[in-house]
């Protein structure tokens, strides 16, 4: 069946459907089940600001506040290439400290580092999730889907006596321009985002191999905010992995029985019902994931990695294409797709996917890989 029986993620996921009040959460839990954390796990440290930040906000903001107000202020200083130097990178999640000690992160992490200065300045903040074209990464045989988060500075202020550094209202987006496509957003609590936080980090230990240590964030992700569903489906797939069928398919049922429609859990607890064989249960679960997603998520990609495989190049270039199509913005679908081109001969076009693969890239790994693949094609080509 393709992805469908491979695992899947969500990474900061805002487009979650309104269900009724959550149970208790820790109904689900089972703590017994696994070692203990290699790392604190802690809510109170992710908008924590520390003592550098401080000192930033001190001197070199210090002027800029006094000249512009606080809000416009660090506004500039996101913006300004000459002060916080900031960089996308989607490789792992921050807390603010982290962020800003990186000068980098995802757009959760820039999200928690803004608004840890924001609050530390008196600022009031708004946090949104913003529907955006539906975007899929991968690591290994982890998929993963990416929802997108920003923030609004400052309120609408009463008709006198505002404060002059919480009136107008700054909506702040980290978003690489090329996938600014929301238009449609949600306002969340801050008990969301630290979900999320914890959500993120679950899954990126997940797909490092650390499950002992990404049951913890996920078990705090579903405590942080037992309304917010995709902490449920993240736990699922560590209990999956962890060798806890009966515990998996629990969570799993649980969060597709508040969300019906979730392609995401209902291929993962279909997954789970086959490895524990109750076929007819996994099946009636492919039937309706059929229906609803005909045609999933990297499903023309893997056929197309196949075909790479048995040396059917102009098929593997055709799948590849069809990928692009549906998501232009994934730097992985232009890189084999480049691949594919470069084995038929087409070098012209392989080094344009090839390009578009760095550009496109999320991580600073991915830039630089690509960028010396460019390099060794040029190089070739100029001998």
């Amino acid at each position: 069946m393709g992805t469908r029986s491979l695992l899947l993620l969500s990474l900061m996921l805002g487009a979650c459907a309104v269900a009724p009040p959550a149970p208790q959460a820790d109904l689900f839990l089972a703590d017994r089940l696994f070692a203990a954390p290699s790392e604190p796990v802690d809510a109170g440290k992710v908008f924590a600001v520390s003592q550098d930040m401080r000192r930033y906000l001190a001197t070199s903001m210090g002027e800029l506040s006094a000249f512009k107000g606080h809000q416009q202020a660090l506004v500039d200083a996101l913006r300004s290439k000459g002060q916080l130097k900031l960089e996308y990178d989607a490789a792992f999640t921050r807390n603010a400290a982290e962020t800003f000690e990186a000068r980098t992160g995802n757009c959760l992490s820039l999200v928690i580092m803004t608004a840890a200065f924001a609050k530390e300045l008196g600022i009031h903040v708004r946090y949104q999730t913003v529907h955006t074209e539906e975007t899929w990464s991968r690591s290994g045989d982890l998929y993963f889907s990416i929802g997108h988060v920003n923030l609004t500075l400052g309120r609408t202020p009463p008709p006198y006596g505002a404060r002059v550094d919480d009136g107008e209202q700054l909506t702040i987006d980290f978003l690489p321009p090329p996938r600014q496509r929301g238009t449609r957003w949600r306002v969340i609590e801050e008990k969301t985002i630290l979900a999320m936080y914890m959500n993120n980090r679950a899954a990126e230990l997940l797909a490092g191999g650390r499950i002992d240590d990404a049951y913890w964030f996920a078990r705090a992700s579903v405590l942080q905010d037992p309304d917010f569903m995709t902490p449920y489906n993240t736990l699922g797939v560590v209990f999956q992995r962890h060798g806890n069928l009966g515990e998996a398919a629990r969570v799993l049922a649980y969060a597709l029985e508040r969300e019906p429609r979730n392609t995401i859990v209902m291929a993962n607890l279909a997954h789970v019902y086959a490895s524990q064989g109750r076929l007819a249960q996994a099946q009636a679960l492919e039937r309706r994931l059929a229906e609803l997603e005909p045609d999933p998520p990297f499903a023309y990609f893997n056929r197309g990695l196949a075909a790479m495989r048995a040396g059917d190049y102009r098929a593997a270039r055709d799948l590849f294409a069809r990928e692009v199509d549906r998501d232009p913005n994934y730097h992985e679908f232009h890189f084999w797709l480049a691949l594919a081109l470069a084995n038929l001969g087409d070098e012209e076009r392989a080094r344009r996917h090839l390009a578009l693969a760095m550009e496109s890239s999320t991580t600073r790994k991915d830039h630089d890989l690509y960028a010396a693949k460019l390099d060794r094609i040029r190089s070739a080509r100029r001998h």
